[in-house]
């Protein structure tokens, strides 16, 4: 048995496999279709200038140097590939200035393969803007971050925004059955169980490159565990232990500074709005293996007790922060079960936005300049010279009433009768209706 393929120090297995066409991409089908920009730039029949520049945004492995670099192979134009991590403005103006002189004298169309373009300033990006715009580059710019908030917006309606997916469970599967029989990857030198091939796919969460990565260790780590045996053993297969030798863990696809950040806590707050506590577990446990800050986590849990679920169960914003005191206190990864127990009660008790939409209202309404001023009798007349202005004539101390309530005016002349509050009859606040009804009924609120 030979290991030469896994042992022998060549370029990594993801890199190895990249497509060399269009044909052997995996998913992202919604962009191949005859015709689509990629398919035209791929086309080597059409080298003429004019093509339309491109941003590639979508999550990471799904692809998008892939396609740039199969792009290349299969076109007739001239490639340059820049990385914004490294590149600069004279990076970006040399290939500007290069890309002309090829134009001009040998007719050749330069495509400028930009990679996390999202890391460029908009100085830097301004930089692309003439070759974009006078057509001496097309732009073939990726991004994992929404290019809305991460690229300018004159590059942005200059070029084609296209939306890569990740890649589904088949995909993956496929991938990885491809990288083990190809003669560019594994060449059949080991095979691989459905248990194992299932782990990877479940681990890979979409991404072609941890997937293959995930497989490479794993058969490195199968034939390792091969050694001594029979030379003329029959192939080695990797096994469900070996990926879980070789992979500790998922590795989370979440930036914490990038759109899966956003996602995640927003589908967080939305699983415990819906009273769903197993989602809104799921993506706490999410942000937890992500290395989230429990501090941003807990200052949410706060703000949905308030918003979410408010007097329906006043105890949710207690509990929510005392999960927020416990949490800086304790600190991680302890801190994982106040959180958790947080967020279990918020899902689970009533919820009522009745305290939100009221603040809205009446904040809306001061924006809007509906206001008046305060009543005489509400006004301080603690100073001196107050009451000579009248300031606090009429006011009835509601304590000196038995019922501690007295029918008297609060709101200015202009807004008698507004109402922003309007407890739901749900939880607690159910009990709250009922009393608001009778303590308007007493103002002459009705």
């Amino acid at each position: 048995m030979t290991s030469a393929p896994l042992l022998s120090g060549q370029t990594p297995l993801a890199v190895r496999m990249r497509p060399v066409s269009l044909a052997e991409v995996a998913g992202q089908q919604h962009l191949l279709r005859a015709g689509s920009p990629i398919v035209a730039l791929a086309d080597p029949e059409a080298t003429s200038p004019g093509a339309v520049s491109i941003i590639l945004w979508g999550p990471p492995g799904t692809g998008k140097t892939t396609l740039a670099q199969a792009i290349a192979r299969s076109s007739g134009r001239r490639f340059v590939e820049l990385s914004a991590v490294t590149a600069g403005v004279k990076d970006v103006r040399e290939v500007m200035q290069e890309a002309i002189t090829q134009r001009d004298l040998y007719g050749q169309t330069t495509i400028l393969f930009l990679d996390e373009i999202h890391r460029f300033t908009k100085a830097q990006q301004d930089a692309l803007l003439p070759g974009v715009e006078n057509g001496w580059v097309v732009l073939i710019a990726a991004t994992t971050e929404n290019p809305s908030f991460s690229v300018i917006s004159p590059l942005l309606s200059r070029s084609l925004l296209l939306t890569l997916q990740p890649l589904t469970d088949d995909d993956i599967a496929m991938l990885i059955d491809r990288a083990i029989s190809d003669a560019r990857g594994l060449n059949g030198v080991v095979s691989i169980e459905e248990g194992a091939r299932s782990a990877l796919v479940r681990l890979a969460s979409g991404d072609a490159r941890r997937a293959l990565t995930g497989l490479e260790a794993a058969a490195a780590v199968s034939m390792s565990g091969a050694e001594g045996d029979d030379a003329e053993a029959e192939v080695t297969a990797i096994s469900a232990d070996d990926v879980a030798q070789a992979v500790d863990r998922a590795l989370l696809r979440y930036d914490r500074q990038g759109d899966e950040h956003y996602d995640v806590i927003s589908a967080f707050i939305k699983s415990i709005r819906g009273s769903d506590v197993d989602a809104a577990l799921h993506y706490l446990a999410r942000m937890i293996e992500a290395g989230e800050d429990p501090r941003f986590i807990a200052r949410r849990l706060v703000i949905s007790a308030s918003e979410d679920i408010g007097l329906a169960d006043p105890q949710g914003l207690v509990i929510a922060t005392a999960a927020a005191d416990a949490v800086a206190f304790i600190g991680m990864p302890e801190g994982r079960i106040p959180l958790a127990e947080a967020t279990v009660y918020l899902a689970t008790t009533a919820k009522s936005n009745a305290s939100y939409d009221g603040i809205n209202a009446a904040i809306a309404d001061v924006r809007a300049g509906n206001f008046g001023r305060v009543p005489v009798h509400l006004r301080d007349a603690h100073y001196a010279g107050a009451k000579r202005l009248g300031h606090g004539k009429g006011y009835v101390f509601p304590h000196d009433n038995e019922y501690g309530i007295v029918p008297q005016q609060y709101l200015p002349d202009e807004l008698v009768g507004r109402r922003y509050y309007e407890p739901k009859q749900l939880g607690a606040e159910r009990d709250i209706s009922a009393r608001l009804e009778r303590i308007r009924r007493i103002l002459g609120d009705r």
